[in-house]
């Protein structure tokens, strides 16, 4: 860019092409919305900057000059490049879109939430397609890249560069069969959850977090068996006298489906915020926007914080 060429204001560009147009200072005023005055002043700066008096009074009106005649194409395709420009923003349309949003979730997710929001998208979006991927250490680079669209759950390790919004809280049950031999319902206290044994899971944060907080308070559980994820969860408590004691979410949602009684945790565990993860690259990508809002529109607890950028 030389920087010995002066800048035209755009605001003097449509000034000439509207004075083109008309051949009259007066209808170019109200063709712009402006005074006569302002329109001259503005033809004043003109012709200084382009060192030509562009238009000539004449009897028929203002007349342009040949530099003028010269310039007036290529002032009009910058002004029509910029209105296309003005009008080119990006939409994403659900109903005609064809692609495929890769989500991060965790284990309980893709039980709680995922059928609900795989549901909502065919209504809305039937091309669509969705992929639950499983939380790993690389995907802060997969949707900082463009690898991956969103991230759902409880997931601490997503901060630099990244927006998240909370969707609902969490606190902790209990499950246990329904006609366990030694558990009343609603009488379940710290000595019973201490009695009996217990069935756990070993991955998730939401894990990691109850057995720091039994391990804190002295709680001595006695784990006879071990799960990696939720997947046969409802099978072993509905066939055993075993416990588990899990988020309330996905407990809830697994006694519905195995006929389990919910208890209340006799242990205090701090609660936690499940939310959606996106990066600041496509804070404003019109794809993403949309599916951020679906998932709002599905889970947020309207109570729940606004959109946070870490």
């Amino acid at each position: 860019m030389n920087p010995d060429i002066p800048l035209i204001d755009i605001k003097l560009l449509r000034l000439l092409d509207a004075l083109h147009s008309t051949g009259s200072v007066t209808r170019t005023a109200e063709l712009l919305g402006q005074s006569q005055p302002t329109v001259s002043i503005g033809l004043g700066r003109l012709r200084t900057q382009l060192g030509d008096p562009l238009f000539v009074r004449t009897p028929q009106g203002m007349q342009p000059t040949p530099r003028t005649e010269a310039l007036i194409g290529t002032v009009r395709e910058v002004l029509d490049g910029l209105r296309r420009l003005s009008e080119s923003q990006a939409r994403f349309e659900p109903a005609a879109a064809q692609r495929e949003f890769r989500i991060f979730m965790t284990d309980a997710s893709h039980i709680t939430l995922l059928p609900r929001l795989f549901t909502h998208v065919c209504a809305l979006a039937p091309q669509v397609r969705l992929e639950a991927a499983t939380i790993h250490p690389g995907m802060a680079a997969a949707l900082q890249s463009g690898e991956a669209d969103l991230a759902l759950g409880l997931i601490p390790g997503l901060e630099a560069g990244f927006y998240q919004q909370a969707l609902f809280d969490q606190d902790w049950v209990c499950l246990a069969h329904p006609t366990h031999p030694r558990i009343r319902p609603r009488r379940f206290t710290l000595k019973d959850y201490v009695r009996e044994s217990h069935v756990g899971i070993v991955s998730g944060t939401g894990q990691q977090l109850l057995e720091a907080t039994v391990k804190e308070r002295g709680v001595e559980r006695n784990v006879v068996l071990k799960l990696p994820g939720f997947l046969g969860l409802p099978a072993i408590v509905s066939t055993t006298d075993l416990v588990a004691t899990l988020p309330r979410h996905i407990g809830e949602t697994l006694a519905r489906v195995a006929g389990l009684q919910v208890l209340p945790c006799p242990v205090p565990i701090p609660g936690f915020t499940v939310k959606q993860h996106w990066h600041a690259r496509y804070h404003h990508d019109p794809a993403n926007v949309w599916l951020r809002s679906v998932c709002a529109d599905l889970f947020m607890d309207r109570s729940a914080r606004a959109t946070q950028r870490t």
